[in-house]
């Protein structure tokens, strides 16, 4: 690993560090040490470093052992006492006191601990739970019904501790909403229909959807599962207690729940629906989405977007032949929608015959 300014020289084709202490120490003879380190731009630490003469390794006398370090013959006794069948349940601290009442002394817990911990026998002996190592999820989505997200959400009742629950399916790729449903509670039957609902109106062929959700009870149910490869959708879940595992959902919930019209409670689940119906054909048809270069997920899903990029574009040539003066930098362009949306996009690897650092 490089450091220092010769070393990104070398990193970069220049002169290597070697060669520097070798143009520096001929130099040195006439300005010294300092001026000659200056003037390459070398560190005088690594110029004396280089200069210093290295010992060989057969040269290198042998650590001596520590005065306070237990004998062969001591540490034999102590895993003796240790490996007994008195003390093999017991912890080195219960080992210690024992031993201690009985009028002997071996050495200290902690060196138990080590001594142990050298012949391989040290490790948790409670039978504790271990958490899996869950794969990260990497969905990609060209092209509308090709990756659909989902989840539910609580909409609060008319009454303190009630609740309406209402799914919503959304496209990844257009971030049109091409299912959705309020219901008196959660359940893995509703979502099956919903969904099945949902691809039937969308056309999807078997094979050609991915459906991503959560963990919750609903969305890993076996009938779910079942009635998911019978469709021939392809499902994959969130990592528990990662919620950047399923953004594009959470951003709709929080795009619906910010809004000013968004009641506190609702009155019923007819005054729910209704409410949401609105909401839905608002931000399917109306709302310009920041994701999708400010064009609504109508026109995105249906294949509409190359049409109104094409006319925002007019609209911003016939702005700037009338004042080109206002755009500084260069002619004015809408902003292009996206070629490919990520969930969890992979992180680049090294480029092939290259390092890191």
């Amino acid at each position: 690993k490089s450091l220092g300014p010769a070393g990104d020289r070398a990193a970069g084709g220049g002169p290597g560090r070697e060669q520097l202490v070798t143009a520096a120490t001929q130099l040195s003879t006439s300005v010294g040490c300092a001026a000659a380190c200056r003037a390459l731009d070398l560190p005088r630490a690594s110029f004396y470093r280089a200069r210093a003469p290295r010992p060989e390794a057969d040269t290198i006398a042998p650590r001596s052992k520590p005065a306070r370090a237990l004998s062969d013959t001591e540490r034999q006794t102590a895993l003796m006492h240790l490996h007994s069948e008195r003390f093999v349940d017991q912890a080195p601290h219960q080992v210690h006191a024992s031993l201690l009442d009985e009028g002997i002394y071996v050495c200290s817990p902690r060196t138990m601990y080590r001594l142990l911990e050298e012949h391989g026998e040290l490790r948790e002996r409670r039978d504790q739970l271990r958490h899996p190592t869950y794969q990260k999820p990497e969905l990609l989505a060209t092209r509308p019904n090709q990756v659909w997200s989902w989840d539910i959400t609580k909409l609060r009742g008319p009454v303190k501790w009630t609740f309406f629950y209402l799914y919503v399916i959304l496209d990844l790729f257009s971030r049109y909403v091409v299912g959705w449903m309020v219901a008196p509670g959660e359940s893995a039957a509703l979502a099956k229909t919903l969904i099945q609902e949902s691809l039937s109106k969308q056309g999807v062929s078997p094979g050609q959807l991915h459906l991503h959700a959560d963990n919750g009870p609903s969305m890993t149910s076996k009938t779910l599962a079942l009635k998911l490869a019978d469709l021939g959708v392809t499902k994959s879940h969130s990592r528990p207690y990662v919620s950047d595992d399923n953004p594009f959902s959470e951003s709709q919930f929080k795009t619906m729940k910010y809004r000013p019209e968004f009641p506190d409670r609702f009155g019923s689940l007819q005054d729910a629906r209704v409410h949401v119906q609105g909401f839905f054909r608002w931000y399917n048809l109306e709302h310009h989405h920041s994701g999708i270069a400010m064009l609504t997920p109508h026109m995105v899903h249906y294949g509409l977007a190359a049409d109104v990029l094409d006319s925002r574009q007019r609209v911003l040539t016939t702005a700037f032949q009338q004042h080109p003066e206002r755009f500084v930098r260069k002619p004015p362009r809408p902003a292009p929608l996206p070629d490919a949306v990520w969930i969890n996009p992979p992180k680049p690897g090294p480029p092939e015959g290259g390092e890191t650092h």
